[in-house]
């Protein structure tokens, strides 16, 4: 009674507070009221009806407001060319060339066909233009098709609903939706068709999930015998502003005669959501187009460029400085050169009026005249070439049938062409849960009753196969032709296996794998947790026996213990069955609603006697006294198998008909107590075996779909009804259950008390239609549920060792279960008496209609509700990964790569799912932060890091062997590198984001190895994206299948959206799209290395090439006189790189591999080569940049220094020059080649051959193409010489040899993992495996040296001592080996299994690996932070972690 005392204490004093304040502001200043009231109206918004201004628009309050037409593209018609101009000019080489282009117009700098200058740089940004307006103009498209769907609202003149698109939809109008229809804008919900105005909603448009979220009419406009008028509606709505908070909103209607009413999130209708298992759905539009919360949440496109591109942005400028002290020296150089004649010479030409140019001005246009000479410094093949390696990379990633989902007929799709190479150097991965991780798909697999377990092995069997038959179901399908099953049909597996019914079926299995559509029109896929693999559940044997004898007892007088234990088995599946909000539905119409149970044949009994069989169910479960105290197994008993066949009727097809036989053999206790007797009732009773053929024979088998809000709930309902419990109608005010003997249960559902962040649980209060009792039915988390049970009477001491045993049971149940990576729940129950619930009553629906401090008082009363629970169970949920997902994650953590993952989802579910797959460990340190107070949040971070930082600076020590100092040391304690890992909320986000905390927050989430966000809104997981991205400055991939992470692919570097969803918003906005989220391994792995690898070689090869020509022009100028005059013919020039040199570039950068795709993905460490920009960075580029200048003078001074004093002409000259320069460039790129192809050796041979077969022609007939030179018979005439032969050979020999040399030396030094990877694919297969393995041992190795056991392997499972050696010695070199041998055979095996103690042997804890599931190791290095009220509420709640540390 004290927690209703407490709670009408605070609604009495409420009252008074509420009058002191108002009287405390009447006294304020008349100037401060009106400014706070100013902004308080400025911070909402005033909505009322259009209808009365149909006529009077102007005069229409809410005209003000935007409309509902949406607009996603990036460009307008009139925007475009400038807008795109804009962002085309980001690159710099863009406006480089356009300025040369510009520049060849000059009259004095004498170009060559300027006009043909332009043409190229036209044709590039012209491309590109086009891209960017495909791109766009699907977007349009996209946003028309939206706008112009149609839905129904209220015309004033019409008196009617009118069909009207979206885009003419205002703010203050009545629309009208009906089932099945997506919700046009943001509306406030007034009417429904539903008796209790609920309307249903499915959000798969904005987070990819199928369950179903209840919202409710606001409170006064519920009728349920009133059709909904809108002339009728005279009142104003004042909400919120428009903000992009998803699950915020609050507001009240005010009436006409100035009554308010309160509202919040529950009655708004989110723009995109779909409506089911409502007929009709009345609301006003609150919130329209850009204003909307999901528009809001989207803060579209941005242009995204590769960080190739930005680096190559810079080497670009650098290269146009090169190119400027280039054009400034042979300025300088024809100043000074023409400074020194005292008469000008014949070839410095006057002007017309016989005047000279002044040398100064002579300089400055010969400045101008070498920019356009040496130009092709920074040609624009450049560009092109990556444009086409990029296509050819797509290409190549598109028809890879390895990212090729079967099942779906889906392939990669490649959206973005413009940052391939990105896929090769990411550093943070940010993943959504749902739909991404997981398949949204909730799989009961245990439960625990009483303190006794029951372990599903059967259903964890039927589990397996689908993991078996999940690959080829479809090939199954397809060829397997399977017979019908009819009653006496049995399928085993085994000798202990029971007969498989409908929900075991091997045929049933395949249908979670099909698409095909209902009668009703809707797809299967379409109802939320329905597949097979969910709805069918394999139940226990043990469970079984006793669902049944509690159900139909041949013998009524069982032993009292025995009567308890069914009482309570029977509340457990009530527990399932009711607590929740599942919507139910025939599987012929799945959306919809059944609110009338399915008709049966009439029982034969009366409801009289079955309330008598009730009551006397009652009295035995009161009399347990009389009967001893029976034992409850342990966990270790209850995983063993117990024999038990049950043979159904072919009839029935069911467990439980009452023509049944059993062969039971149960444990020790039920073979102790089950004794036999007569029925001391009477005769004219009935008994239960009675009431079970009697009502259940002729029970209607119809096949009912649940339509639940979290797949939790569904999971559920679909296990009590595989015992039977079958949940078969529910209205707002009724629940129909039908029990395993066919009887149908109608409870009256008084309150339902839905499941909140904060209080992790949720409960319903129903009434008992037979004893009348007021029963509270609650589940939530294990956590929370275990500190508001009741505490044992002290009076009866056995029975208060009864059930902290039986708490303790379940407390150790639930730590397997959390250990197993399973999803848990436990389900508690109370009985209120009727004055009670009454006062509960009151105060709760004071609380609904409140208007201030409404979600206090709500939580409040639930909170006093929820509170002497009597425990009755628990259950063990699995959340389906997706196939392949721990071992994609563990790839990706062994590529360096960081992994957070950020979801809308509960933090419970979160933390589940990271521990499943395999994202945080069993040994990990998991510090969960939740806070809404910047002090209190900026406290937690600075001692949490001081904690961190602390672990981390643990020193090691030093062995010694006879005062030699070995090279390796080990740490003092075993946590000297622990894994951390984080765990924040949405309002922990916030709080970081306001307060300016995020430079301590990145600071920790370095430290840690993974990072949890949940409860996150769409714009809080863009910032933190925008956030590590901009403030850690690393490249960044987020993956999603929802709307709600639109934002954050669109803010990281690479965007993949998840295809084959409901929702296919974030396919639109992606870069990529997979089908998968295993895809992502092969993806970045194998296509990401090879993009960054082969383009960055491609940028470093085409700046080596073209400086290396443009030196040969250069050189030639300090013989010229700094003329500007080139020795090689123009067309010569302009075809080198058109033609003679591209193309070898351009099948090496989309051909080329540099290690195996199997070797990558056998060795992810090599994926830190493109983390880290070892192909393409400064260092790189100035090595280049110097090679290319010492194999010009090679190129230059070695034809020179041959024709020495000899009389060959200038063109004869640079004939030779650009052949040696073409060969030792072709040949370059030749020793660059990791992977020879005959398309590389074809390439290359034909580039020479085009060369010399164009120089033949072009010098046989071109005679004047280009006056005044001269280069007829050029070619021929070298071709007839033998030394022309012998330059070509030399030259290339002598400029090539220090390349030649580095590559055959570097693996003598430095070998880098790339070259140790390239031997390994030069090893027969055998071997190659063979070496990989001893790779990975060796970094195991290496990690156990550096981190102790708490590295790789500690993490290996290993329980034997001489194996976790021996695993440690394999890691070493043989010195190290010996020496650890040594020291090891000198002390005792049991030191091997010590993992702390000051008096321990470094040794032993060094070598110790024993990682038994059930140990719990204590995490010294944070214990400042577990302090004693932790230590002790750990010992109540189970821990996922050795150390999880809740702040």
């Amino acid at each position: 009674m004290c927690p209703i005392k407490f709670l009408r204490d605070i609604f009495r004093f409420r009252r008074p507070c509420c009058q002191n304040a108002a009287s405390d502001s009447e006294n304020e200043e008349p100037e401060e009221r009106r400014t706070r009231r100013k902004k308080k109206e400025e911070a909402k918004r005033v909505v009322v009806s259009n209808l009365p201004f149909e006529d009077t628009w102007k005069e229409n309050p809410n005209r003000h407001y935007v409309g509902n037409r949406i607009k996603t593209t990036r460009y307008t018609l009139l925007s475009f060319i400038p807008k795109n101009l804009y962002e085309q000019f980001h690159r710099f080489a863009n406006l480089y060339f356009v300025g040369i282009a510009v520049l060849n117009f000059v009259p004095v700098v004498n170009a060559f066909e300027p006009g043909v200058s332009v043409i190229p740089v036209c044709v590039i940004m012209a491309i590109t233009a086009i891209k960017d307006a495909w791109e766009d103009f699907r977007r349009f498209k996209l946003d028309r098709e939206i706008n112009s769907m149609g839905c129904l609202v209220y015309k004033r003149k019409k008196k009617a609903y009118i069909e009207t698109c979206w885009e003419e939809v205002r703010v203050g109008d009545f629309v009208q939706l009906q089932c099945n229809e997506t919700v046009p804008a943001d509306i406030l919900l007034l009417h429904t068709s539903d008796q209790k105005g609920i309307c249903h909603l499915e959000t798969s448009n904005l987070d990819g999930e199928t369950n179903l979220k209840q919202r409710q009419v606001v409170k006064g406009f519920f009728n349920q015998n009133a059709e909904f008028e809108p002339e009728l509606f005279q009142s104003t709505i004042v909400c919120e502003k428009p903000n992009n908070h998803l699950n915020r909103f609050k507001g009240y209607v005010e009436q006409p005669d100035l009554t308010r009413i309160g509202f919040n999130n529950e009655s708004l209708l989110l723009r995109g959501c779909t409506v089911r298992n409502t007929e009709v759905t009345i609301g006003i539009v609150v919130y329209a187009g850009p204003e909307t919360k999901a528009m809001l949440n989207n803060r579209g496109p941005r242009y995204k460029r590769s960080k190739i591109e930005q680096r190559l942005n810079i080497d670009i400028f650098f290269s146009v400085g090169l190119l400027f002290i280039m054009c400034l020296t042979g300025a300088l150089g024809h100043g000074i050169w023409n400074g020194h004649f005292l008469e000008y010479p014949l070839f410095v030409i006057p002007d017309i009026n016989g005047s000279y140019l002044a040398p100064a001005l002579a300089g400055f246009y010969m400045f101008l005249t070498m920019i356009i000479l040496l130009q092709i410094l920074i040609p624009i093949s450049l560009y092109v070439s990556i444009e086409l390696v990029k296509l050819g990379q797509v290409f190549l990633i598109h028809n890879d049938i390895d990212l090729y989902n079967e099942e779906l007929d889906l392939r990669i799709q490649c959206r973005a062409l413009n940052i391939t190479e990105d896929l090769g150097q990411i550093q943070y991965i940010f993943s959504d849960k749902t739909g991404t991780l997981t398949e949204n798909k909730m799989v009961f697999r245990r439960c625990t009753i009483d303190g006794r377990e029951f372990s599903h092995q059967e259903n964890a069997k039927r589990l397996e196969t689908y993991k078996e038959l999940d690959s080829d179901a479809e090939d199954w399908a397809k060829h397997l032709s399977l017979p019908p099953n009819n009653g006496g049909e049995i399928l085993r597996r085994n000798s202990t296996a029971k007969p498989l019914r409908r929900w075991q079926s091997a045929r049933a299995r395949f249908q979670g794998h099909t698409r095909q559509r209902s009668l009703g029109g809707i797809s299967q896929s379409q109802v939320a947790f329905s597949s097979t693999i969910e709805k069918d559940v394999t139940p226990d044997n043990r469970l079984l026996m006793k669902v049944r004898n509690a159900s139909c007892q041949i013998e009524p007088l069982t032993p009292f213990m025995f009567a308890k234990t069914t009482s309570s088995i029977t509340d457990f599946f009530l527990a399932l069955t009711l607590c929740n909000t599942v919507v139910v539905s025939t599987a012929t119409d799945p959306r919809q609603r059944v609110t009338i149970p399915s008709p049966m044949k009439p029982s034969a009994l009366s409801l009289e006697k079955i309330h008598q069989l009730f009551q006397r169910l009652k009295l035995a479960s009161l009399s347990q006294s009389l009967s001893s105290a029976q034992s409850n197994s342990d966990l270790g008993e209850s995983l063993t198998t117990e024999t038990t066949r049950v043979c159904a009727d072919s009839e029935t097809k069911d467990y439980f008909s009452s023509q049944s036989c059993s062969t039971l053999a149960d444990d020790y206790s039920f073979r102790r107590d089950s004794i036999t007797e007569k029925d001391t009732f009477g005769d004219s009773d009935p008994t239960p075996a009675e009431i079970c053929g009697a009502a259940y024979q002729g029970a209607s088998q119809i096949e009912f779909c649940y339509e639940a809000e979290s797949p939790d709930e569904a999971a559920l309902v679909h296990a009590a009804r595989a015992y039977q419990f079958t949940l078969v109608s529910r209205t707002a005010e009724q629940v129909t259950v039908r029990l395993p003997e066919g009887t149908l249960l109608t409870f009256d559902l008084l309150f339902t008390l839905g499941f909140d962040s904060n209080r992790k649980r949720m409960s319903v209060v129903v009434r008992h239609p037979h004893t009348g009792e007021i029963i509270v039915y609650t589940k939530g988390a294990d956590s929370v549920i275990m500190d508001l049970l009741e505490e044992p009477s002290r009076a009866n001491l056995d029975m208060e060792k009864k059930i902290r045993k039986v708490r303790d049971q379940t407390q150790k149940h639930l730590d397997f279960y959390a250990q197993d990576g399973l999803r848990t729940l436990c389900i508690a129950k109370k009985v209120l008496s009727e004055d009670d619930f009454q006062i509960w009553a009151n105060f709760r629906r004071e609380a609904e209609t409140a208007i201030d401090n409404r979600d206090e008082l709500l939580m409040q009363t639930a909170q006093h509700l929820e509170t002497k629970l009597t425990l009755l169970g628990a259950t063990g949920i699995e959340d389906r990964l997706q196939d392949g997902v721990p071992d994609t994650i563990a790839a990706f953590r062994e590529a360096g790569i960081q992994i957070w993952v950020l979801t809308g989802d509960k933090q419970e579910t979160a933390v589940n799912i990271a521990y499943s797959c395999k994202l945080l460990d069993q040994r990990d340190t998991v510090f969960t932060i939740n806070t809404e107070s910047k002090e209190t949040c900026e406290s937690l971070l600075d001692i949490t890091l001081e904690e961190v930082k602390k672990a981390q600076s643990i020193q090691g020590i030093s062995w010694t062997v006879f005062g030699i100092k070995l090279p390796f040391s080990v740490s003092t304690t075993v946590t000297a590198d622990p894994a951390i890992g984080l765990v924040v909320d949405g309002r922990t986000l916030n709080t970081i984001f306001q307060g300016q905390l995020e430079h301590k927050f990145l600071e920790l989430t370095k430290y840690s190895r993974s990072v949890l966000c949940c409860r996150c809104t769409p714009l809080q997981k863009s910032m933190v994206v925008k956030l590590v991205r901009g403030q850690l400055k690393v490249m960044t991939l987020a993956i999603g299948d929802g709307a709600n992470d639109v934002s954050m692919i669109q803010a990281a570097n690479v965007g993949i959206g998840i295809s084959g969803q409901e929702g296919m918003q974030a396919v639109m906005a992606s870069d990529f799209a997979i089908s998968q989220f295993k895809h992502l391994k092969k993806l970045l792995l194998v296509h990401g290395h090879w993009c960054y690898s082969r383009l960055g070689k491609l940028v470093i090869y085409f700046f080596y090439k073209n400086v290396t020509y443009v030196n040969l022009l250069f050189w030639y100028q300090f013989f010229c006189a700094f003329s500007g005059a080139a020795m090689i013919d123009y067309w010569q020039m302009i075809f080198f790189n058109l033609f003679f040199t591209s193309v070898p570039p351009i099948l090496s950068g989309v051909l080329d591999k540099d290690v195996s795709a199997g070797t990558l993905l056998s060795l992810p460490g090599l994926y830190k080569s493109g983390q880290n920009s070892e192909v393409y960075k400064p260092l790189t580029f100035w090595v280049a940049i110097l090679e290319s200048f010492y194999q010009s003078l090679i190129c230059f001074f070695v034809p020179y220094l041959a024709y020495l004093d000899s009389d060959i002409d200038i063109f004869r000259f640079g004939t030779t020059i650009n052949t040696v320069a073409l060969l030792t460039i072709l040949f370059h790129q030749a020793l660059e080649i990791q992977t020879w192809t005959l398309s590389h050796g074809i390439t290359i041979t034909v580039s020479i051959l085009l060369y010399f077969i164009f120089s033949t022609i072009y010098n046989a007939t071109c005679v004047i193409c280009n006056p005044p030179t001269n280069p007829y018979w050029i070619m021929e005439f070298e071709m007839s010489q033998a030394s022309f032969y012998f330059i070509c050979i030399i030259t290339p020999v002598i400029a090539l040899l220090p390349r030649y040399l580095i590559l055959a030396l570097q693996g003598t030094f430095e070998v880098s993992p790339i070259v140790k990877a390239q031997h390994l694919d030069k090893l027969p297969k055998e071997q190659q495996d063979w070496e990989i393995k001893k790779w990975k041992l060796r970094e195991q190795g290496q990690g156990v040296c550096n981190d102790g056991p708490e590295g790789p392997i500690a993490n290996m499972g290993v329980s034997s001592p001489d194996i976790a050696a021996e695993h440690t010695f394999q890691g070493l070199c043989p010195p190290e080996q010996e020496a650890l041998r040594n020291q090891a055979s000198n002390r005792g095996g049991n030191d091997y299994t010590k993992w702390w103690g000051g008096e321990e042997d470094v040794a032993a804890g060094f070598l110790s690996a024993d990682a038994s599931p059930g140990q719990s190791i204590p995490a010294k290095p944070f214990s400042g932070l577990l302090t004693n009220g932790a230590e002790n509420s750990s010992q109540r709640s189970h821990r996922r972690s050795v150390s999880a540390v809740t702040l």
